[in-house]
């Protein structure tokens, strides 16, 4: 086995009764979402470190070393997407599976290159995995681009075992004197560097978007908790211009 959409583990992770394809968006357009991932497919990691100026990767390893001071036997990257995180966390955590599941197979392809060896092509509304096979969960800027984010946060807990973990990273509203040259940032300088950097200013303008609407700060720790989750916690990052939430599934582990 190998490739997009199986294991090459052979573990019985996967639940064949849940199909890999997309299902009817409720809150956004999944279909605009992934054809705007694929065409910015070929420059996106260039363009995030350009975009950010690196910080993302300080980001990214701070969700790894959280995950390697509870070292999980399985892991979910969600929205994988080229593979930044999951390779993160693989590097943080050497003794675990680590998958990496997104519904924007050309995204994909750029993860199995960089040596992910376990991808799979999957909508995370309806995630084709059994009930508890992993440990932890973690999703770097994706929910946001999700049809709907408590339909989600749910299907995460589903295939999380009692105890499991969650960790969602994402962008969020930064602290209230860094909002205005914030937004001016995502509506105007962003687009435009994104667009001479990827030729696709307008999935960097859908972004900016994106953000603004996405919950942020308790709101997304609420919506966590009524989800499927408990002792939901925010840190943010750099001012707040991203969050990391990390919560735990009630239960004890097996």
């Amino acid at each position: 086995m190998g490739g997009l959409g199986d294991f090459s583990s052979g573990e019985n992770i996967c639940d064949p009764g849940r199909p890999c394809h997309s299902v009817a968006c409720r809150m956004q357009d999944p279909n605009f979402v992934q054809r705007a991932f694929a065409a910015i497919a070929p420059r996106y990691v260039l363009a995030n470190h350009v975009l950010s100026g690196g910080i993302d990767v300080l980001w990214r390893r701070r969700v790894a070393a959280l995950a390697r001071a509870q070292p999980p036997g399985r892991v979910l990257d969600l929205a994988t997407g080229s593979g930044d995180l999951a390779a993160a966390v693989a590097g943080a955590c050497p003794g675990a599976l680590v998958v990496g599941a997104d519904f924007c197979a050309p995204m994909m392809a750029h993860a199995q290159r960089r040596g992910l060896p376990h991808l799979v092509v999957a909508d995370g509304m309806a995630l084709p995995f059994a009930d508890g096979a992993f440990d932890l969960v973690t999703v770097g800027f994706g929910l946001r681009n999700m049809a709907d984010y408590g339909g989600a946060v749910r299907e995460m807990a589903r295939v999380l075992r009692p105890g499991g973990r969650l960790m969602v990273l994402d962008f969020s509203q930064p602290a209230p004197w860094l909002r205005g040259a914030y937004k001016w940032y995502l509506h105007r300088v962003l687009p435009a560097v994104a667009g001479l950097l990827t030729g696709e200013r307008g999935a960097y303008e859908y972004l900016g978007g994106s953000i603004e609407s996405f919950p942020s700060g308790s709101a997304m720790t609420a919506l966590i908790d009524a989800h499927g989750f408990q002792a939901a916690r925010c840190f943010p990052l750099t001012g707040g211009i991203a969050s990391l939430y990390v919560a735990e599934k009630p239960g004890a582990p097996n």
